[in-house]
């Protein structure tokens, strides 16, 4: 029996969290007391001229990790600028321990997280204001997980990202976000949408095919490769007690998956081939109410495909641009 270990990174709960590598994100935490207050999205002032005003989308310049995982530069207050992973599973912003030490910020509460490998109590501080480009989110309540274990300095969740639309643009190696409004048109076009449905402020496509097999997907931007609940390898009939990763949470925690295969998943007329799933009981699957049914973790390594993958939380729609075949190589004579 081979054994791989392999870090996930944040995803799913109340305040999710990252974990790192091979297997998706799958942390949550849950405030132990009152609830934290919704965050704000604030803009500069501006005239009826437009001076001032957020622009409808805007670039950011995407880096990657070691582990091939998004990072964007974020600033807090005056400070940064730090590399943060975008995490579409993760439903909290969150700091590690370290860039909190950085920024002078005290606990204010505990919180329990909820990570691919298990729960795990964790302090929770308050953070006035994060900058992702021109856009400001102010009044955010945070994590904090260690950065040996995270392997970056925060993530940026859902908490940010909610009321906004991404577009996660692979051949130029830039993020555009933009204000997730219904009645806005939109400029650029997609080979295919989706209609999601939304549950714990997830975006969930519930009409795919996983080697025939109907199957819940939610795109996880966090997680280096994807990860599929234990309903999904049953259904799939795929043994246990072959090829195993050891999954290391964002809390250090680990638990065991069976690693499996695909061969295709369709989601909306489209198919992505040669898929590698890890397949885990992750406590996150039975947050969102995916213990039941197949259910996968959708992770970059399979994101990766496309030339483009947009979520816009406004109109609950994940979008999907093929990455074109490069034309066959002619051999010099």
């Amino acid at each position: 029996m081979t054994m791989l270990a392999l870090k996930v990174a944040g995803t799913l709960g109340p305040i999710a969290l990252a974990a790192a590598a091979l297997p998706v994100s799958a942390q949550t935490a849950q405030p132990q007391n009152a609830q934290p207050a919704t965050p704000a999205l604030a803009a500069a002032p501006h005239d009826a001229s437009g001076v001032g005003a957020l622009p409808p989308m805007e670039a950011i310049d995407l880096g990657r990790d070691t582990r091939a995982r998004l990072t964007v530069p974020v600033t807090i207050g005056k400070a940064g600028p730090f590399a943060f992973l975008v995490d579409t599973g993760a439903e909290r912003t969150v700091l590690t321990r370290q860039t909190a030490q950085v920024l002078g910020l005290a606990p204010s509460g505990r919180a329990t997280l909820v990570s691919v490998a298990g729960l795990e109590a964790v302090d929770l501080v308050q953070v006035a204001e994060i900058s992702l480009g021109t856009r400001r989110f102010s009044g955010l309540e945070a994590p904090l997980v260690d950065g040996a274990d995270l392997e970056a300095e925060g993530i940026v969740g859902l908490d940010g990202l909610k009321d906004q639309r991404i577009t996660i643009d692979f051949s130029n190696h830039r993020m555009m976000i933009g204000d997730a409004t219904p009645d806005v048109p939109q400029a650029d076009s997609y080979d295919i949408v989706v209609t999601a449905r939304r549950r714990s402020g997830q975006l969930i496509m519930t009409e795919a095919m996983v080697d025939g097999v109907p199957t819940d997907v939610m795109i996880d931007t966090g997680s280096d490769t994807s990860i599929g609940n234990r309903a999904l390898q049953r259904a799939l009939d795929k043994r246990q007690g072959g090829e195993q990763a050891r999954l290391i949470a964002v809390t250090g925690q680990t638990i065991t998956a069976d690693v499996g295969h695909a061969r295709t998943m369709r989601i909306g007329g489209m198919n992505i081939n040669n898929l590698v799933f890890a397949f885990a009981d992750a406590p996150a699957f039975a947050h969102l109410k995916l213990n039941q049914r197949p259910a996968l973790l959708l992770g970059m390594r399979d994101l990766s495909a496309f030339q483009k993958v947009g979520i816009d939380f406004a109109r609950r729609k994940v979008m999907f641009d093929f990455t074109a075949a490069p034309p066959p190589a002619l051999a010099a004579r």
